[in-house]
């Protein structure tokens, strides 16, 4: 096992010998045309290979419409030439909210959307001659639903003695029925085709971090037809993309889902992994999840690892600093990057012809564009995604396509402060790039958090 260490390469040298150091399946390409590619989903068509994965702001107004600060970041996306556009989580019911800030698009505040994703398109048409695309991710939070005020309200399809006393969780109450799961195809299909009329060109059924379907994906110990076998706990997600396909289908509406493919949580609660180690990653069922999904009728895929809110958060996203009380890995970020993108790699094998976003990259800063376009090339995956670095260089698409570089002095550092923002139960956004707008949030949110724990603490 190698010990974890800080991003410290001052050229593309030091970081390939790195690699070759820890024996890590990492390539790099100095050409780096593969990022200038086209790639056609479903029909249309995203300008260029990069994509803004999905980075929550937990920012809307309180009826889930778009804020000031939301229009900002997605201006901001927009200016920053991206290919596609992953739209934050938006929830489908009320109470499968994490925050009472989060995302929802509804019948009454669907214009609103409907002018952002205009906006969006006038900036991006005007600055490179051509739009990206749109896909707005659909998600319930379930064990991590708190639509209201501090106080966790979780919903869940299975208890588990590992996270539960996160949530509060201490008595079967929060288990969600068979015909509340099922109640919910109908919300998604609804909110996918509010999606389609305020102009998004797909949308995501979310199904990671353990969010509902997520955890449903791993819900070995529930009873009834969500639980058990692989086809009950696969259900609800296959139902819902299958519906929504068959609602919206016809014209090249994109059908996407961004999924976990490994849990790192112990089994019977988690998926893809090991029954004897949860450490060890089971490809089995996720490969076979792949292969539903896109008989459902998915044409885009995405997936992910891990569980950011448990104490494994680089098996989601490698970092330099974790969130506080969170500790120190034992293995090289680069290791854990390695993984990712062996997950990547056989999704995208498994998928075929349809696209598999990659991630991973943030961590590799100003040399990100040298991996990702090794992964491009190679046929690891079809887009290379940037989650946390959108939030620290939403335009590090257009430097790396119009110079060929991008700024080491924008680019994000992985100090987690966006994660301890949204664990603060504050908006989210990058306090060290974008210190004018959230330095300061940072500190007030970090404050009440600390009152908070005080208060409960009795202090």
């Amino acid at each position: 096992m190698t010990a974890h260490a800080r991003f410290n390469f001052k050229s593309i040298g030091e970081l390939r010998g790195k690699i070759e150091s820890l024996n890590v399946d990492i390539n790099l390409r100095d050409d780096l045309s593969p990022l200038r590619e086209k790639v056609d989903i479903a029909g249309r068509t995203a300008p260029n290979s990069i994509a803004i994965l999905p980075m929550e702001g937990c920012d809307s107004d309180r009826d889930g419409s778009p804020s000031e600060l939301v229009r900002r970041r997605y201006m901001r996306f927009a200016a920053g030439g991206a290919g596609l556009i992953w739209w934050e989580a938006c929830a489908v019911v009320p109470e499968g909210r994490a925050n009472e800030l989060q995302m929802m698009l509804t019948r009454d505040n669907a214009g609103a959307f409907k002018n952002l994703v205009s906006a969006v398109n006038e900036t991006a048409k005007a600055a490179f001659g051509h739009t990206p695309l749109h896909i707005l991710q659909l998600t319930h939070s379930g064990r991590y639903s708190r639509p209201t005020g501090h106080t966790p309200a979780p919903i869940v399809p299975q208890r588990d003695p590992i996270l539960d006393p996160g949530v509060g969780i201490t008595d079967d109450s929060p288990i969600c029925s068979d015909e509340y799961l099922a109640s919910l195809v109908a919300r998604y299909v609804e909110s996918a085709l509010l999606a389609k009329k305020a102009g998004f060109d797909g949308v995501d059924v979310k199904a990671v971090h353990r969010y509902l379907i997520s955890e449903l994906l791993a819900s070995h110990t529930r009873g009834g037809k969500y639980g058990g076998s692989f086809e009950n706990r696969s259900r609800l997600l296959l139902d819902i993309v299958r519906e929504i396909s068959r609602e919206t289908g016809g014209d090249g509406f994109i059908v996407a889902s961004r999924f976990n493919v490994f849990d790192a949580h112990p089994y019977p609660y988690g998926f893809g992994v090991d029954e004897h180690d949860f450490k060890k990653f089971a490809p089995e069922e996720p490969l076979l999840l792949v292969e539903r999904l896109i008989e459902a009728g998915a044409s885009l895929l995405s997936n992910s690892a891990g569980n950011p809110y448990y104490i494994y958060p680089q098996v989601t996203r490698p970092f330099d600093l974790s969130s506080m009380g969170i500790p120190v890995p034992d293995e090289h970020p680069l290791a854990s990057i390695a993984r990712l993108f062996d997950f990547t790699r056989l999704i995208q094998k498994g998928a075929g012809t349809v696209p598999v976003i990659g991630n991973g990259y943030t961590w590799l800063r100003q040399f990100f564009p040298q991996v990702a376009s090794a992964n491009l090339a190679d046929g690891s995956c079809r887009m290379a995604g940037l989650g946390r670095m959108a939030f620290a260089y939403p335009d590090a698409p257009r430097d790396l396509l119009a110079k060929g570089a991008l700024d080491p002095a924008k680019c994000c550092i992985t100090c987690s402060k966006c994660t301890q923002m949204m664990r603060d139960h504050g908006v989210a956004g990058c306090p060290v790039r974008d210190s004018g707008v959230y330095a300061p949030l940072y500190k007030k949110y970090r404050a009440e958090a600390d009152l908070r724990a005080k208060q409960t603490m009795g202090g």
